[in-house]
């Protein structure tokens, strides 16, 4: 397993618990920084989607060596083409990101148009991250290793925990951008 093993751990750290932790920054019910300014949630956030980012990239970097290494092909699987799209989208979005932090650098813009843009489009990267997570739980070397009801318990985490971030992003900004039209 050697320098594979290092791809699942690096992949599941950054989608799994980092970006989780960036979104859920701003939930009224499960922040652990409710009591903090807004200003002070989004540079958390900031720092963990780098964080998330840097860990999917060397993630992406590591499958990429390893198969390099081996001679086999790449990203020839739905789960390698489905995680080689997240982490680009991933690098867009951070990048769309700092658009948030230097708003005037968008002039036609709102900010409350790009927060919009940023959440829900934020969104489909999570939700991209989560298939490609149970796309590679799919795979022979993933069921081989988890089996029977563990692998059931393993494949309901990325599905609870994007059911809890589209909840919070419908809420923060989707129901309540509608109603104030």
């Amino acid at each position: 397993a050697g320098l594979f093993s290092w791809h699942p751990l690096l992949m599941a750290l950054a989608f799994s618990f980092l970006m989780t932790e960036a979104l859920l920054i701003f939930s009224p019910e499960t922040s652990l920084l409710r009591s903090f300014s807004r200003k002070v949630k989004v540079r958390v956030h900031w720092a963990l989607q780098l964080l998330a980012l840097l860990c999917a990239l060397l993630g992406l970097g590591v499958i990429t060596y390893n198969k390099h290494l081996n001679g086999k092909a790449h990203f020839v699987t739905w789960h390698g083409l489905t995680g080689l799209l997240t982490v680009l989208y991933a690098s867009g979005q951070c990048a769309g990101g700092v658009l948030l932090l230097y708003p005037k650098l968008m002039k036609n813009w709102t900010l409350a148009k790009l927060k919009l843009y940023h959440a829900t489009s934020g969104l489909v990267g999570y939700l991209l991250g989560c298939a490609s997570l149970m796309l590679g739980m799919c795979s022979l070397w993933f069921t081989a290793l988890v089996t029977s009801v563990s692998w059931y318990l393993a494949m309901l985490c990325p599905l609870l925990t994007s059911l809890v971030i589209m909840n919070q992003v419908s809420n923060a900004y989707l129901y309540r951008k509608r109603s104030q039209h």
